[in-house]
């Protein structure tokens, strides 16, 4: 009852008419700018991030909640019809959907999506609602050692999770902590690596390297990757609505995966990748037409966009109660409550219930607003996919710019900007996931933060770590996310024929 009486306060936050403008903006926005080839939910997220900066939290959290399902849905535009995954995620939904389109079925291929988004969205909604304050009671229970030891398993998590190679995400991650070493300390009072400018005394603000990594970087690696590529687009042709056997094919994908994508998106390893390649192989195991699958099967497209967006809403869940982000758009969530001197967890849930609460009401609204949005105006959206890449790209550097200017209004943030843009390209060329960086960047200086305050409590004592259940589990998760996978390449290596 706690919970639903929490749930309705937000509703009246969510539905003032100034709130739902923002929610309307959000949906929009995310949708319009998610459509557009190669542009995925963070650099959506990360593009509009100096936007918000002088709206009132609650308004901008809701706008970013509408920005994130927005650009999750618009992702299955461009999948769909130009063949363009705008993140990983949206790789399996290429698959089948673009074969659809080459059949003129592209308009069923943007519905099934659309509608399988609305029902897992929906129903993931629910369950976040009622699992994230459970998550809360449990991190109640924290200390300054349980929550070293948490930030300590959100950095090996990412790290290990996003991208393919190890060294490489951890190689990110180092580079995130040394720019969170750049400032003040707090504790000493010393400046740490300022290099005598006086802009860089109060740290690198997360805003710019967020904008400069997801924006900045991937603009100029999708320029560098697409300049010669033809772009080849299907338009929409014959009936804009799904047939009685398209509906009798898709409902149950929709709900197997939701059901799929929810519980992983909402684990520390989760993220939005593995549901839906899980979402494709169960679809394809229980499938009357296997054989249809690769070349347009309507299952392909209706499980893993509901898996998508399902493990979107459990993604949300750490991030709230815990303070976990376990994708690289969780990241750029968590530099959003960072820009407004926020920390999510159980704090958040209990000084900040209104902004809480207003957000995931909002997403019940803005799962509304974008069914509404997509159906009748699918031809709208794809009309955004005419506009030229040379003008699309200059764009995004052009607003990205502005925004980072207009945060602080000094040029070290757009000399900062473009350099850790060009580091970023240079990681997206070498195959270096950027989301660990973004990470270490926020958590590094809370974690170091929390180790010194533990270490304070126990005067020196190193085993306050170990000593504690709790702090000691997560420890031991955390080390175990980083040897399985090496142990796991070793041994297929030691199979594998001289």
């Amino acid at each position: 009852m706690e919970t639903l009486s929490a749930l309705l306060h937000g509703f009246s936050v969510a539905l003032t008419p100034y709130n739902l403008m923002w929610s309307a903006i959000g949906v929009t926005l995310g949708t319009a700018i998610g459509v557009l080839p190669g542009i995925g939910p963070a650099l959506t997220v990360a593009l509009l991030l100096p936007v918000t900066y002088n709206l009132d939290p609650t308004s901008a959290f809701i706008m970013f909640a509408g920005i994130f399902y927005g650009a999750m849905y618009g992702g299955s535009t461009t999948s769909i019809l130009l063949n363009t995954p705008g993140e990983s995620a949206s790789i399996v939904t290429a698959l089948d959907g673009h074969a659809m389109a080459r059949k003129g079925r592209g308009a069923q291929a943007l519905a099934t999506a659309a509608i399988g988004s609305f029902v897992a969205g929906t129903i993931a909604t629910v369950a976040l609602t009622f699992v994230a304050p459970l998550m809360v009671r449990v991190a109640l229970a924290f200390g300054p050692a349980e929550y070293f030891a948490l930030m300590v398993l959100a950095l090996t998590t990412v790290t290990a999770v996003l991208g393919d190679s190890l060294p490489r995400g951890l190689a990110s991650l180092f580079f995130g902590l040394a720019l969170g070493l750049v400032g003040i300390d707090l504790q000493t009072g010393q400046a740490r690596f300022a290099l005598g400018i006086p802009e860089l005394l109060d740290g690198i603000d997360v805003v710019v390297v967020a904008v400069g990594l997801f924006a900045v970087g991937e603009t100029l690696y999708n320029a560098a990757r697409h300049r010669f590529e033809p772009e080849e687009m299907y338009d929409l042709k014959g009936s804009k609505w799904m047939s009685r056997e398209d509906w009798s094919r898709s409902w149950k994908p929709w709900l197997r995966g939701t059901l799929i994508g929810f519980p992983i998106g909402a684990l520390p390893a989760g993220g939005s990748e593995i549901p839906t390649f899980l979402s494709y192989l169960t679809e394809k195991r229980l499938s009357k037409h296997p054989e249809e699958f690769g070349h347009g099967a309507i299952e392909a497209v209706a499980g893993p966009e509901a898996a998508n967006n399902a493990s979107a809403a459990g993604v949300l869940a750490p991030l709230l109660s815990l303070g976990l982000p376990t994708s690289a758009t969780a990241a750029i969530m968590l530099a959003a409550f960072q820009q407004y001197g926020l920390q999510p967890g159980p704090l958040l849930f209990e000084n900040n219930s209104t902004l809480v609460w207003g957000l995931i009401a909002s997403l019940y609204i803005g799962n509304v607003l974008l069914l509404v949005l997509n159906l009748p105006m699918a031809g709208v959206w794809v009309k955004l996919l005419a506009i030229p890449r040379p003008w699309l790209y200059a764009g995004i550097l052009i607003f990205a710019t502005m925004g980072a200017y207009t945060l602080n209004n000094n040029l070290v943030d757009l000399v900062i900007l473009w350099v850790i843009g060009l580091i970023g390209f240079g990681m997206r060329v070498l195959d270096v996931p950027v989301a660990p960086c973004i990470v270490g960047l926020i958590l590094g200086p809370m974690a170091e933060q929390q180790f010194r305050r533990a270490l304070a409590i126990s005067q020196g004592d190193l085993s306050v770590f170990v000593t504690h259940p709790i702090s000691l589990a997560l420890l031991l998760i955390g080390l175990l996310l980083i040897l399985v996978p090496v142990l796991l390449r070793r041994r297929r290596a030691a199979h594998l024929p001289a």
